[in-house]
């Protein structure tokens, strides 16, 4: 059985501006705003105090913090020339004392030096694209080859030797986008729509450049300075504070939609139910905003703004007006201006919800299994730093959400944890408390190498059945603390990749308010915070989680396991992995009397699974591409590499389409679900319409409102999950028959 992750919900999702192609003249260079350099001292001051390392700001730090800096803008070798590097060589050594400088206020000169000229090289990459868009036919019958990854090339040695990596990666870019708007090798196709396709697409690219002011570009320089330390400290300015409260709240003051740019314009991509925008029955998918104006203030143009920015003008205070101008999707000759109250959104997507599946057992009856999907470790976080006592709480939905399940009769839960990145410390112990009962869970250490073990006095110790964490290389943080703590008290079967993210780190929230104060009328209202690591976490057997992660039971094949850049060993400046003394636990029976018949039929199960052949087909190319340095510009060899893939995944697709409607029922449950009597309407499960070629049946999710759509998914196969589920339904046998031979919980 295949179920689709629950999808995330994401306020901002795409970046991008549209115009008519011009090669304009760059602005007026930036300057550091008047509060800039007493942000960046305290900033510096404030990582060499609580950072975990305790390593002073020196010429070892500053070399990390420029060589990141310059990374950041130019990752592949494209824009800074040799000689750029040359001049700027006199800053990678001395950071240090331009930023600890004299009576509190650094020189930040380097940040803005820096960022200009790669704006002048932006500059001129966009005017000689436009060249040679105009002039060139592009011709792909020789034996030229683009560099994939130039990490690790060298810098241009000159202007010239620029252009002729520019020209190549244009011809590649140009070469898919033919590709793609052909059916067969020599179709015609109108080159002038591809070449008017990239000039717009380096047109954006250079507006959103252009567009960047002092406070992005602080952003950027001390958001390096802080990974110099190691990856998972950051800076922070107001408006990304603002995101980060909101990712671990979910919630926030805006109309309850969900925007996306198309060619220069925001989309209304999806209203939240219950929201503003819902509530008014004015807006719907597809409407275009065009304009935003606060009360009764004057309209401010939005298109070709950068999205996040006119997310910040929709943003605002509870109770406050904005007033938006749209192009309705329906009739895109006419404006309407519709006027919106502000409120709290709760962010409903990303909070934990459930599914029960109701499937035959094989004896003439039917076993129920419960998924719990944990996006996140949420909990309340006020961008002011003050934790507030309401909100959404991971640990209180989830404890809902077992007991809903487990009064529905469900014989085992699965809790997946792929692609959860972390979140609150607090939210993953007492979320282990739901599954063992009083005890520690995490050990943590100090720079001053203080061992503290953080546990939870108050387990409600809730669940006592069959219990599989599902994980991948994506589970981070909180998430590798939930699957650690599980898998050392033997309470929980751990399933999943090769081994979870690695990030075995702590972090506290540094607001830089009480220290900074505002230099001159216009200078920074709010200076944001900083991000410190500041302890490190360790398993209750004492072995650390970073870098190595967290190995499942029973390991299953996934194309996330053999990516070069997923994972805390692909990050540069991680810490090490270490050990520390274990602590005192007592460890539970309820996994190891049956993992070795689990890892046996799950092994032979998988070894002939066709969902799972797929996945080794996707892990050998994706090797296959990690291992090529370059990408050819010749069109007939292009051709044949794509036929030979398309011809794969068609013949993929009609076998999956071909699959029959699984024998069960499927029951989404949210935590507004767990508050009433009895189980939603089931999921339809339908063979028409098939919108994903890829997708075995289509799944329609009844509602309860009349006034909102029923939400139609295609379903692909979910390899993983499924092979959990079906490990789930050998454990529950095993569990049945086992009877004593299972630790008590009593």
């Amino acid at each position: 059985m295949s179920h689709s992750k629950i999808t995330t919900f994401t306020l901002i999702t795409v970046l991008g501006l549209f115009g008519v192609f011009r090669a304009t003249a760059a602005p007026e260079p930036l300057t550091p705003g008047s509060n800039d350099g007493s942000i960046a001292y305290i900033t510096a001051r404030l990582l060499e105090e609580f950072h975990y390392t305790q390593h002073p700001f020196d010429t070892e730090i500053s070399e990390k913090f420029y060589d990141g800096y310059l990374d950041g803008y130019d990752p592949d070798h494209l824009y800074f020339l040799q000689s750029d590097i040359a001049e700027f060589s006199r800053y990678r050594t001395n950071l240090d004392t331009l930023t600890l400088g004299a009576h509190g206020q650094a020189d930040v000169a380097p940040a803005y030096k820096i960022f200009e000229r790669f704006k002048e090289r932006l500059h001129q990459r966009v005017a000689y694209v436009d060249e040679l868009l105009k002039r060139d036919n592009f011709k792909f019958t020789s034996n030229e080859e683009v560099s994939v990854n130039r990490k690790d090339a060298p810098y241009p040695k000159n202007l010239d030797e620029a252009k002729r990596i520019w020209r190549e990666k244009l011809m590649g870019e140009f070469l898919q986008l033919k590709m793609d708007g052909e059916k067969s090798p020599g179709t015609a196709t109108n080159q002038a729509d591809i070449a008017q396709t990239l000039q717009r697409r380096y047109e954006r690219e250079l507006r959103q450049c252009d567009e960047l002011d002092s406070g992005d570009v602080l952003q950027a320089y001390l958001d390096s300075l802080a990974h110099a330390y190691d990856p998972h400290s950051d800076y922070m300015n107001n408006e990304h504070a603002t995101d980060f409260s909101i990712s671990m709240s979910l919630a926030l003051f805006g109309i309850g939609a969900e925007l996306t740019s198309e060619d220069g314009y925001c989309q209304i991509e999806s209203l939240v139910p219950g929201g503003p925008a819902w509530k008014s029955n004015q807006l719907k998918k597809d409407d275009k905003i065009i304009a935003v104006a606060q009360g009764n203030q004057p309209s401010v143009d939005v298109v070709d703004m950068e999205l996040s920015r006119i997310v910040q003008l929709i943003r605002g205070k509870k109770g406050t007006e904005v007033r938006l101008t749209i192009i309705p999707a329906d009739n895109p000759t006419s404006r309407k201006t519709v006027s919106l109250v502000r409120d709290e959104i709760n962010i409903k997507d990303q909070q934990a919800k459930a599914l029960l599946i109701d499937k035959p057992n094989g004896n003439g009856g039917s076993d129920r299994i419960g998924i719990i999907d944990v996006p996140t470790f949420y909990a309340p976080v006020d961008s002011s730093g003050v934790t507030p006592a309401v909100g959404n709480h991971v640990s209180v939905d989830v404890a809902k959400l077992v007991q809903k399940l487990t009064e529905e009769k469900a014989s085992g839960i699965i809790l997946d944890l792929r692609r959860n990145p972390g979140g609150s410390l607090e939210e993953a112990i007492q979320f282990v408390g739901l599954f063992v009962t009083n005890g520690p869970v995490v050990l943590t250490r100090s720079p001053d190498n203080g061992d503290m073990e953080d546990g939870n006095d108050h387990a409600p110790d809730i669940y006592h059945g069959p219990l599989i964490v599902l994980v991948d290389r994506l589970s981070a943080s909180a998430s590798e603390i939930v699957a650690a703590a599980l898998q050392d008290y033997g309470r929980a079967l751990i399933v999943g990749d090769t081994s979870t993210f690695g990030k075995g780190t702590v972090q506290n929230l540094d607001y830089l308010r009480p220290f900074v104060w505002a230099a001159s009328d216009s200078a920074t209202n709010d200076p944001g915070l900083v991000k410190i690591t500041i302890r490190k976490f360790y398993r209750i057997n004492g072995a650390s989680t970073q870098l190595k992660g967290v190995v499942p039971d029973i390991v299953l094949p996934d194309p996330l396991s053999y990516s070069e850049e997923i994972g805390e060993d692909a990050l540069p400046n991680a810490l090490p992995w270490d050990t520390i003394p274990s602590t005192n636990y007592v460890r539970l029976n309820d996994v190891m009397p049956y993992l070795p018949t689990l890892q046996r039929d799950s092994a032979m199960r998988v070894a002939t699974n066709r969902d799972f052949a797929y996945v080794r087909q996707d892990i050998a190319e994706l090797q296959k591409l990690q291992s090529e340095k370059s990408e050819t510009l010749n069109e007939r060899k292009a051709w044949d590499e794509k036929e030979s893939l398309d011809a794969e995944r068609d013949a993929r697709d009609k076998e999956i389409a071909s699959r029959p409607i699984p024998d069960e029922k499927m029951y989404e449950i949210t935590v507004a679900d767990t508050e009433k009597p009895g189980l939603p309407a089931p999921v339809i499960l339908t063979k028409t319409p098939a919108p994903d070629p890829g997708a075995a049946y289509t799944a329609i999710y009844p509602t309860n409102s009349i006034n909102v759509v029923p939400l139609t998914n295609s379903v692909p196969p979910d390899a993983m999950l499924d092979e959990a589920e079906r490990i789930m339904e050998d454990y529950i046998l095993l569990d049945r028959a086992g009877g004593d031979a299972v630790a008590s919980h009593e």
